[in-house]
């Protein structure tokens, strides 16, 4: 996915080759929502409010952090929220609950990273509309679905949809998979219901209708020690290793620097299933808490996790819960 990334920031000779495979998606994704519109395929509603928080492009755009937050203000308000996902990167068959003894290689990191940090109930399926009938049955009390990363999965009706767009990268050099970043084009976000621009440290929002959330460095925590937590300002002083395998590690590393530490860069692909030989089990390592939960059983004493918050501007939240009422 860095690879990718990189490719996609602009249109070159390789991007050109790529068109005509894009043509093909586009004509494939076109066709795809026609169906659903028309009535030619259903949409299914599972007896429960459901709201997708999604992207309309590959790789990370701040969904994840956007959904834990959904998540705990849901909560805050009443709710008994319940979380279905893909599991993308999990071997996982079927409709699985996310235990916190799942390893992400089951169950994909991004679900298990939502499940240990809001306890709420996480089913993750291929089948949306299977992986939310199974987390109705197993917790009846569910009384809102947050759907995480299932804008583009129509057979699970939804009330809200609620679009992520990293406001640094944006839509990268504009054209559909292959040839560039986007699942789908982008007049698909004129018909969902919030564009929210996840604006990390250092990024400024783009000219873009739609709302901002900025993300925000939350404490450090030691993996071995989670409930050892610190600001990142109060680490030891000296050089770290900034590891992540996150769509776009840049984001990660701005952070670091925006917060003084003093760092050596690796980057590995999106959703990267860490080894043990991988970083050095004696050196100070810094990552992100999707990365942490792919390490946690062989950390070194010195590794660190570092948290992303999401904070929405106050008239989104407004917005949120009036079109959500308890």
């Amino acid at each position: 996915m860095l690879f990718s990334w990189r490719l996609w920031a602009r249109t070159g000779a390789l991007t050109l080759l790529l068109l005509p495979f894009s043509a093909l998606f586009a004509a494939a994704v076109a066709l795809r929502r026609l169906a659903y519109r028309r009535g030619w395929l259903a949409a299914v509603r599972v007896g429960v409010p459901v709201i997708v928080v999604g992207n309309i492009t590959a790789g990370g755009s701040g969904k994840t952090p956007m959904a834990i937050w959904l998540v705990d203000h849901l909560r805050a308000r009443g709710f008994r929220p319940g979380v279905v996902s893909r599991g993308y990167g999990g071997r996982a068959r079927g409709c699985v609950e996310v235990g916190a003894a799942h390893s992400p290689a089951e169950v994909g990191d991004e679900p298990l990273l939502i499940r240990l940090k809001t306890g709420a109930p996480v089913v993750v399926g291929r089948d949306r509309v299977a992986a939310a009938r199974t987390l109705l049955a197993r917790h009846p009390g569910v009384d809102l679905i947050v759907a995480d990363d299932g804008l583009q999965h129509y057979r699970l009706a939804r009330d809200l949809e609620l679009v992520v767009v990293d406001a640094a990268a944006g839509f990268g050099n504009g054209w559909l998979l292959p040839a560039g970043p986007l699942r789908e084009p982008r007049s698909r976000l004129h018909t969902a219901d919030a564009l929210i621009q996840a604006v990390r440290p250092g990024a400024q929002p783009r000219d873009l209708a739609g709302w901002c959330a900025d993300f925000v460095a939350g404490r450090a925590w030691r993996l071995r020690t989670p409930e050892m937590r610190r600001p990142l300002e109060e680490l030891p002083r000296g050089e770290w290793l900034a590891a992540t395998g996150i769509g776009r590690p840049e984001g990660f590393f701005d952070l670091l620097a925006l917060h003084g530490v003093r760092f050596t860069p690796r980057a590995f692909p999106d959703h990267h299933a860490f080894t043990a030989d991988e970083l050095p089990a004696d050196g100070r390592v810094l990552m992100t808490e999707k990365d942490a939960v792919k390490c946690r059983d062989f950390a070194g004493a010195d590794w660190w996790a570092v948290e992303l918050e999401a904070a929405p501007e106050p008239a989104w939240v407004d917005w949120l819960n009036a079109r959500i009422p308890r």
